[in-house]
This record gives C-alpha cells, sequence and structure tokens, in this order.
C-alpha cells in the first residue's frame, strides 16, 4: 500500500512529497496536467519560504536561479524601507517565477525517492478506518493510507469530502497575462509609471524578447470566471487605463482572477487532509499564496510521517490544523484590507494616507512587513518563554550554522550547556552540543538550550532535564529503549 498520495504536483504538493520523503514515506503525486505549466502565476519567495529552503539544504538551488530583492513595499503597494536588523538571517526576497520554483521542488521530491505521475486526474475518493480509495479518471483505484489534496482553489478532494468553503465572493476582477508587445520598451516602462501614481492594480513588466507580463483591472465580474479573457478584452482595458494597448499582440497565456477569500472550515476530516490553495484561497497581493502553501506542507510533512511511522503523540496530526488555520485566516484578512487600500475610491485612498503615515513608525512597518514574509507567526505551543512557538531564525554557531544541522528534517536540542540528553528520543531528536559564535548576533538565542520541531519552531527552552523530558512526547511521542546520545 502507498503510504501517502498527494494530489497535485504545484509548490505545495511537492514540497510535503519532499518532506514526507525524509522519513522514509512512500509517496505518489498525482497531477492531472500531463505537463508543467508554461506560465508564471508567482514571482518569488519570502523570507520564511527562503528559511524553509535553508533548512533543508535547498537554498543554493533557489539563490542561482533567482534575484534577491529588498523587504519592502509588499503592504498595499506602500513603500517603505526594511526595518534595520529584521529577525532573519535572510533579510531579503528572492524574485524567482513560479515554473522554476515547481521544476526545483519536482526535482528535489524525485531524488529524495517521490513518484511523480502526471496526466493522472483524480476523480473519487473513499476512506475507512484502515486507509484511502482514490479512483482516478481513467478507472484506475489506488490505495494509500492518507491522502493531502493538494489540487488548488477548486479543489476536487475539498468538494468530494464536503468541507464547507466559506467566505467573501469576488467583487473585483484582475486580468493577467504574458503577451508580445510592440511599443518601445522605454515608453511602455513611462506610462506604466505613470499609470501606476493612482493604479496600482495595473503593470506591464518585461519578461524578455518583448514578451510582457501584464496586469490590469477588469471592467466588472465575469459571469464564468474559469473562462479566460480575450485578448481583446486584454487590450481595451489596457486603452481605457493607459490611453493604448501598447502594440499587444501573440498571448502566451491570459487568465483572470478575483478578490475572494475563501477557507476550508477543515483542515483534516479522517485520513484525508488540505493544503495550499485547497485549503484557502484569496488575492494574490503581497505575493503571499505560494509561500502559504509551502509553508502549510513545511508543518503538515513531519506530523504526517510521524503518524505513518507509527510514533506520532495523541493530537499531533490534528495540530496540523490547530496551527495552520489561523495563520492562513490572517492572511485571508490582510489580503482583504490590501485590496481595500488598493481601491481607488476617496475612502480608501484617505485610509491610505493615514496608514502611509503609521508605517513611518518602524514598529508599525516592522509588523506588517513580519506579516507579510510570516517570520511574526507564532504557534501555540504553551506558556513559557517568549521564544517558545516561534520559529527560530538560524545563527552562526561555533561549528556551523544552525539550519545546516536541520537538513533531515529532525528534532534539534540545541545544548548550549553540554549537561542535557534526549535519551530515549535519539530516533527522532538530535543532540547538538554546540554555541552561538558571537553573542553579540546571538538572534535572540539567550536561553542556555532550546528543542526545535522539525519545521524550526520552538518547542522548550531552559536548562532543567526533567522538564526538557516532560516536553519531548508532546511532540515526539513516546521514549524507546534505544536511546544513545
Amino acid at each position: 500500500m502507498i503510504d501517502v498520495i498527494i494530489a497535485g504536483a504545484g509548490p505545495t504538493g511537492l514540497m510535503l512529497a519532499g518532506e514526507l520523503r525524509l522519513h522514509g514515506v512512500r509517496v505518489v503525486v498525482l497531477e492531472k496536467e500531463t505537463e508543467p505549466a508554461g506560465y508564471v502565476r508567482a514571482l518569488g519567495l519570502h523570507v520564511r519560504s527562503i528559511e524553509v529552503m535553508d533548512q533543508r539544504g535547498l537554498l543554493e538551488r533557489f539563490l542561482a536561479h533567482g534575484r534577491r530583492h529588498p523587504v519592502g513595499g509588499f503592504f498595499a503597494g506602500l513603500a517603505k524601507p526594511s526595518p534595520d536588523r529584521l529577525d532573519t538571517a535572510h533579510g531579503y526576497v528572492l524574485g524567482i517565477p513560479q515554473t522554476v520554483t515547481d521544476r526545483l521542488l519536482a526535482e528535489h521530491a524525485a531524488e529524495a525517492g517521490a513518484e511523480i505521475r502526471r496526466g493522472r486526474e483524480l476523480a473519487g475518493l473513499s476512506q475507512d478506518e484502515d486507509g484511502v480509495t482514490v479512483e482516478l479518471a481513467d478507472g484506475t483505484r489506488l490505495r494509500s493510507r492518507y491522502l493531502v489534496g493538494c489540487d488548488g482553489g477548486r479543489s476536487t478532494v475539498r468538494r468530494l469530502l464536503g468541507v464547507g468553503f466559506p467566505g467573501e465572493p469576488t467583487r473585483v476582477e484582475t486580468l493577467l497575462g504574458e503577451m508580445e508587445m510592440t511599443e518601445d520598451p522605454a515608453t511602455i516602462g513611462a506610462i506604466v509609471a505613470e499609470v501606476r501614481k493612482t493604479q496600482l492594480r495595473f503593470g506591464a513588466g518585461p519578461l524578455g524578447e518583448g514578451v510582457y507580463r501584464v496586469v490590469v483591472p477588469a471592467e466588472g465580474v465575469a459571469e464564468d470566471r474559469t473562462v479566460p479573457p480575450t485578448l481583446e478584452e486584454f487590450k481595451r482595458r489596457l486603452r481605457d487605463c493607459a490611453g493604448t494597448d501598447f502594440g499587444a499582440h501573440s498571448p502566451r497565456w491570459l487568465s483572470r482572477f478575483g478578490d475572494a477569500t475563501r477557507q476550508a472550515e477543515r483542515y483534516r476530516i479522517g485520513r484525508v487532509l488540505l493544503a495550499g490553495d485547497a485549503a484557502h484561497v484569496h488575492p494574490p497581493v503581497g505575493g503571499q499564496g505560494l509561500n502559504l502553501g509551502i509553508q502549510d506542507a513545511f508543518n503538515l510533512g513531519w506530523k504526517l510521517a510521524a503518524e505513518v511511522a507509527g510514533w506520532a503523540p495523541e493530537g499531533l496530526l490534528d495540530s496540523y490544523h490547530t496551527e495552520r488555520h489561523p495563520v492562513a485566516a490572517d492572511v485571508l484578512d490582510n489580503t482583504r484590507a490590501q485590496m481595500t487600500l488598493l481601491s481607488t475610491e476617496p475612502g480608501p485612498q484617505a485610509v491610505r494616507r493615514l496608514l502611509s503615515e503609521l508605517m513611518d513608525f518602524e514598529n508599525v512597518n516592522r509588523h506588517l512587513i513580519e506579516k507579510i514574509v510570516a517570520i511574526g507567526v507564532r504557534y501555540d505551543v504553551g506558556e513559557g518563554h517568549e521564544l517558545l512557538g516561534r520559529r527560530m531564525r538560524d545563527v552562526r554557531l561555533k561549528r556551523g550554522h544552525l539550519y545546516g544541522l536541520m537538513h533531515a528534517g529532525r528534532g534539534l536540542l540545541l545544548d548550549r550547556t553540554g549537561r542535557l540528553s534526549v535519551e530515549g528520543w535519539a530516533d527522532r531528536v538530535d543532540h547538538v552540543v554546540d554555541d552561538v559564535e558571537d553573542a553579540g548576533d546571538a538572534g535572540g538565542l539567550d536561553v542556555p538550550a532550546v528543542l526545535l520541531r522539525p519545521d524550526g519552531h520552538v518547542a522548550w527552552a531552559g536548562e532543567d532535564q526533567r522538564d526538557l523530558l516532560e516536553r519531548l512526547p508532546r511532540w515526539f511521542g513516546a521514549a524507546t529503549g534505544r536511546a544513545h546520545d
């Protein structure tokens, strides 16, 4: 039997496949499309996703194909500088097309041993106490212990489960596409800059060889939003907004997106789970969608692997919903707020000016940036030290970097005292006795020891062995007799 079937070979599904394979889980990824998408929907990785790649030893691959940009100007396009000493070793955004992100994650998943089957569309499912039966469109049946729907905003898995997807419908629609333009690039740049002074939902960015990525407000909301816009609709909207269609022709792809915000009521029904856009949809402002999905997978992967392996403590898999549902709800809120601030109406513009003034206070600016790039996320893991629940930033240790010790996806006890032990959990938790190289740049690591979950979030901080022994079972299950620490 397959351990886990993943529906959808987008960034969420591929990231999850790689995470599961770190723990030896047999994974099959089903993707209805026969070939990877050739168009670019998302344009980059935010800070937390960059950290995730670093924690798994993948960052160099991504840096080789991306361009670093300053952190700032994300919230509703309000251009403010990055705060001093942002709480990360990666204080930048990585510009990288989603097509490349998908390819790199697919390569990683395949190298790790995941099986990716393209041209395989999920059409039905049923589950019992032992597993899930999946039916494909061609009539093939597969059996697995678990199924994870990473199949997008119109998720077949979510629909078959009957999970509610409440939220706000689309009120504002935007056209997005790639096409060639005959107008002089300098002229295009100048006109776009002028239009964006008042209309931030407009843009035309060069992709090379005369091809531009174009975004422009639609006239209204289409009756059937699954039908892509025509080139003529694009050109008409360009002329309305910019006074010219820039000689647009030969489109590569055309699409429309709305500002709907919807979230699955439950992320888990028995042996079936939802992640990424299958669990939540929202406007793309702030570039949070792809990143949110990758971070869903990072939270879910080790927990589901623990369940498959049989050592997961009670409630661990359910904590995926408990922790990630509020994070996505916050993203839905901030994207809806940003869409309001992008309106050209007088009321939203007045609020926009006021918020711009408030963002001149560094703490306000920092709060909004941390919200967008997801380094402000804190899970409820119990009372105690202020680090609890937060992800630990990368710090330089005397023997290397912290994130360099986390590539295997195991728990980690970073012990600055040399007096602690993870005896009984050495098969799930690495014990590293080390200290920061520079006390002046300790990244907030002002405690004798920290216990990190496989996703890098702090589960315990202190120096008392008995206290540590009480916390270990909550995240890493019962102790075994094989303890060699």
